[in-house]
């Protein structure tokens, strides 16, 4: 793992990084969620993976992530994921 960008962002309490990874295959952000923390020893859930980028033919991946100093911060500033609408059953 190689880090290119590790800035302290101390407005919105989280570290912002940008990392390459070397895989066999495209590990999935929760994959990259995991390889995250455990390279910078922070708690998984305070983990946020905002892009996962490779280019064709390689095997490297850049990894866009924030690891915050907390779940409570993670909650007040991270947008909430959209509910679902509920489906109705009178489809004609």
């Amino acid at each position: 793992m190689e880090t290119i960008k590790d800035f302290r962002n101390d407005l919105l309490k989280r570290k912002e990084l940008k990392v390459i990874v070397e895989s066999a295959s495209n590990p999935g952000l929760s994959q990259a969620r995991k390889i995250i923390a455990d390279g910078f020893k922070a708690k998984e859930e305070c983990v946020v993976v905002k892009e996962l980028k490779s280019k064709f033919g390689r095997n490297t991946f850049l990894i866009d992530a924030f690891i915050y100093d907390s779940v409570d911060s993670l909650n007040k500033i991270e947008p909430k994921p959209k509910a679902k609408k509920a489906e109705s059953g009178d489809k004609k």
